[in-house]
């Protein structure tokens, strides 16, 4: 068995299997892109479930890992040199899983960082925005209930976002083309999310965006995202 004892977080959270890959997470939307990236990849994996109610993210356990306090997180005992390594961030681990197995990401240099430069869309527009719009609209409404600026700042800004990511897949299936990547990861999980979590599919307008519209459906249907995204489960 792996030793991971140099990873603190593994204290609070004992691995069963230490020789599998460690995942710190929750069913939000970034919590979901790795537990949908390691289904699609088969990669063994053990997920612990981060209590946000308890606010687990914030421990020095978990903040061992991630300085940040914020899911997900993940430790590979079988990183580079075959040695442990931990990640945060969950565009940084899509592309790790991506270049450790060599999938998810296409093999051309030039395909590679067109790939990228979606994944960095998302990590840098939809998430942040999509993010403000739904504390905003949802979690906050009760401070904004005499100001609207703020949900409209942000529901204009996330429609503008749903715009370009229209224009990228008319006549395609996936933002890459024929190949499911991990930015179609990285980003449906978010496009999911708006609704799911914010209910905002209609003040988002989603209708107006078919291209968007389906390519999210495909995305769900998708076998290892039906799995992913009940990934972790909260224990009784």
């Amino acid at each position: 068995m792996a030793d991971l004892s140099a990873f603190p977080i593994t204290r609070r959270w004992p691995a069963r299997n230490s020789d599998i890959i460690q995942l710190y997470s929750l069913q939000t939307p970034n919590g979901v892109k790795v537990s949908v990236a390691l289904e699609e990849l088969g990669l063994a994996y053990e997920p612990h479930y981060i209590s946000f109610d308890a606010n687990e993210q914030k421990s020095p356990e978990f903040e061992s890992l991630n300085p940040n306090g914020r899911i997900p997180a993940i430790i590979d005992p079988n990183g580079p040199d075959g040695k442990p390594i931990g990640l945060f961030e969950s565009g940084a681990i899509l592309l790790y899983l991506a270049e450790k197995t060599g999938r998810l990401i296409p093999e051309n240099a030039a395909g590679r960082y067109e790939c990228i430069q979606w994944v960095f869309f998302q990590m840098a527009g939809i998430g942040p925005m999509f993010g403000q719009f739904g504390h905003f609209y949802k979690s906050a409404a009760d401070k904004v209930a005499n100001n609207s600026y703020p949900v409209e700042r942000y529901r204009d800004e996330s429609k503008r976002l749903l715009g370009v990511l229209e224009g990228r897949l008319k006549g395609r299936q996936w933002i890459m083309g024929d190949l499911y990547t991990v930015a179609d990861i990285t980003t449906f999980t978010w496009v999911r999310g708006a609704d799911i979590f914010y209910g905002g599919r209609e003040v988002l307008d989603y209708a107006s965006f078919p291209a968007v519209s389906d390519w999210l459906e495909r995305c769900i249907a998708r076998p290892a995202s039906e799995r992913g995204l009940n990934i972790p489960v909260k224990p009784e």
